[in-house]
């Protein structure tokens, strides 16, 4: 089978994959939301901070490497195996550890329990993190999907059971943990690779030598990424926390649903052609114009009609979360941009500039950070739409470097959609708040108008991604009628 065919079908399946593990997700989210506090949301956020710097330790760039490797042996795949093992023993210890003194800093005599328990779920995922490899350098995202579809729906009933009975923040911890464990046992039993006992330090230094800079850039990225977490819940109220919370997890459901599945496919895949510059500049443009084309309209709409929304779907507890939401959706703009940029230099085999640029990118948030704390959460999030634009620009400034690929040509690529959306998200905003309709009615007119707009001025505006769409469309149905 072509690349480009593996390519597509890995789209397919990771898109499935994402859409019904997301939904689920999303699902068990909103009946959870009539059920649990924000309190209840803010301490899982508090918990969810340092088990994911557990499991970026106990990863430690392993996956990653073992995706790019133009060869990979059993000796490669059982290094790292045991190297994950003994990293995730070593991640979980600490967080053990830890655990008073995280609980005495928030002052929630909660969080020592909570923390030991949920970070079991470390040691766990140490044993998928090779079976997952494995089947992204294979670009089999159908199995993954055999694992992440019954973890996702198993773990989910689980949890909402526990609520019900009145488990209160046991039963976000527990879907954590059976989630975890439910995908690892389903992975070993459709895989075919069971570790030997092969286990070299050349292996190790090998992988290690590209993936540890990685593992930095990751826990950087974690720290940083949650240091709004860590602020809002030392210096506002764990009930800010859960809302704020809550409405970046909205947004991550939409970003992760719209970007990841392209963006986890295609690491893989142009890995395969890394030395070929001009298919991999083609490549990414194509990218490029593609995400931005799904990802702006959608955060554009979310952002406008966050208030129905949330009435529609949510008690009256959560409409504090709705202006989170909405800059949230506004941060998230430029994210599809960054992970693009990011993956040029891992698959180049430039790991050494991802992490100057992850250096780089956490000094500018951790300044605006101490700029924004002591005002509001609005400001706090408007200091993150500003990071998010400032540090477009050292991300995209290597992709001109190695691929070609210039900040001039990526702004004419996004620049128009991102135009067209935001004109159609003003309109739709300025709609829902001006003509006084029923929720739902606001949700499903504005909504469907807003996005029938866009796609029309799309077309009639000749934008590149909406006319590569269209042909692809029709070349799938002029194939078929043949």
């Amino acid at each position: 089978m072509s690349l480009t065919k593996k390519t597509t079908l890995g789209i397919f399946w990771n898109f499935t994959d994402q859409l019904l593990r997301r939904g689920i997700t999303l699902a068990t989210t909103l009946l959870l939301a009539y059920i649990l506090s924000p309190e209840s949301y803010g301490l899982i956020s508090i918990i969810a901070v340092f088990t994911a710097i557990a499991t970026g330790l106990m990863d430690s760039g392993f996956r990653q490497a073992i995706i790019r490797l133009k060869t990979v042996t059993d000796v490669d795949l059982d290094t790292a195996f045991y190297a994950n093992l003994i990293l995730g023993v070593i991640a979980y210890l600490l967080l053990y550890l830890s655990a008073p003194h995280i609980s005495n800093y928030y002052q929630e005599p909660k969080l020592t329990i909570l923390i030991k328990i949920m970070g079991l779920t470390v040691l766990i995922d140490a044993f998928q993190v090779v079976q997952q490899s494995i089947l992204h350098r294979q670009l089999n995202f159908k199995n993954q999907l055999k694992a992440s579809f019954p973890a996702a729906l198993g773990s989910s009933l689980i949890s909402i059971g526990l609520a019900i009975l009145g488990a209160g923040v046991w039963s976000l911890v527990f879907q954590m943990l059976t989630s975890s464990l439910i995908t690892v046992l389903i992975l070993w039993r459709i895989s075919e690779w069971r570790p030997g006992r092969n286990f070299t330090y050349a292996s190790l230094c090998n992988m290690y030598s590209f993936g540890y800079k990685l593992f930095l850039s990751g826990i950087l990225d974690t720290i940083f990424k949650n240091l709004y977490i860590i602020i809002i819940a030392k210096f506002f109220t764990t009930s800010v926390a859960g809302l704020y919370f809550f409405a970046e997890k909205i947004r991550e459901l939409i970003l992760s649903q719209l970007v990841g599945a392209i963006q986890n496919v295609t690491y893989p895949a142009l890995s395969k052609i890394q030395d070929d510059n001009e298919k991999l500049k083609s490549g990414y443009r194509k990218i490029i114009a593609i995400t931005t084309f799904v990802l702006f309209p959608t955060l554009s709409l979310l952002a406008a009609l966050a208030q129905p929304l949330f009435e529609i779907l949510l008690p009256s507890k959560w409409l504090p979360a709705v202006p989170y939401l909405q800059l949230l959706c506004f941060s998230g703009f430029l994210y599809p941009l960054h992970s693009i940029n990011l993956n040029i230099l891992k698959v180049k085999g430039r790991s050494d500039l991802f992490l100057q640029l992850e250096i780089i990118k956490k000094i500018l948030i951790a300044a605006m950070i101490y700029f924004t704390y002591k005002h509001n959460i609005e400001i706090i999030l408007i200091g993150q739409i500003l990071t998010s634009i400032i540090s477009y620009i050292p991300n995209s400034y290597f992709s001109s470097k190695l691929i070609n690929y210039s900040i001039k040509e990526q702004i004419a690529d996004f620049v128009p959609a991102l135009a067209l959306s935001l004109s159609i998200g003003i309109l739709v905003h300025y709609s829902a708040t001006t003509i006084r309709l029923p929720p739902t009615l606001q949700l499903i007119l504005l909504g469907g108008l807003g996005a029938a707009m866009y796609v029309i001025s799309a077309y009639f505006l000749r934008l590149q991604a909406c006319i590569l769409a269209f042909s692809i469309i029709k070349a799938k149905l002029f194939h078929k009628s043949k």
